[in-house]
């Protein structure tokens, strides 16, 4: 299997990431939708050729009606991020932690209205990108470690269902639900692992968590 041809939302695409990652899976010859809630964001990558959707990704009714007008979708990349912190434990405020809150809102929000796509899709794809600071949280990043932590759990729930809802059809497995862990995101890590998402059996790739360069 291959990136070729595949049906791929980039939720909340309007960094720079977003903007690499569509430009290559264009170039790799994936139907690449994006969304964000601004128009004249979404403008660079509507010149790449990537289709644009003004639409909130951490919204639960968004993400369903974008899913009830598309035909098929084979990969769910939620891409909204941010980060806040310092000033150790007395200094994670709770206004960081609400500035926060999206990641893991599109996290959630996304795999709910597009979970039967991709159960559905021959080789459907839910990929997260995590930090390595889940694995060694600090008093200084501690709310957005447990934003991370959380999205990482949701996402691990998500291949739970895969592989159950599998199961219990009787079927191979075809979807697979994995996290990508990075220090410093940097796209150039990015963009080959997600290429790469269609290389492998998705048993051996569902619920992995992979740690990026």
């Amino acid at each position: 299997m291959s990136v070729t041809d595949r049906t791929i939302l980039l939720a909340g695409a309007t960094s720079p990431s977003g903007l690499a990652l569509a430009r290559a899976l264009v170039d790799a010859g994936a139907r690449v939708i994006t969304t964000g809630r601004s128009a004249e964001r979404l403008e660079s990558l509507g010149a790449i050729g990537a289709r644009v959707e003004v639409a909130d990704a951490t919204s639960v009714e968004a993400m369903a009606e974008l899913a009830s007008r598309l035909d098929a979708v084979d990969a769910v990349i939620p891409l909204v991020g941010g980060w806040r912190g310092g000033g150790g434990l007395a200094g994670q405020s709770d206004d960081d932690f609400r500035a926060l809150l999206p990641a893991l809102e599109a996290v959630r929000a996304t795999s709910r209205a597009f979970d039967s796509a991709l159960r559905t899709s021959n080789a459907g794809r839910f990929a997260i990108v995590s930090s390595t600071a889940v694995g060694r949280p600090l008093a200084g990043g501690a709310n957005y470690a447990a934003i991370k932590a959380a999205s990482e759990a949701w996402t691990r729930a998500v291949a739970q269902g895969f592989a159950k809802a599998a199961r219990d059809a009787g079927e191979q497995l075809r979807a697979a639900s994995v996290v990508f862990r990075a220090k410093a995101l940097d796209p150039e890590s990015l963009v080959p692992r997600v290429l790469a998402l269609w290389d492998g059996d998705p048993a051996d790739l569902n619920d992995q968590i992979i740690t990026l360069d």
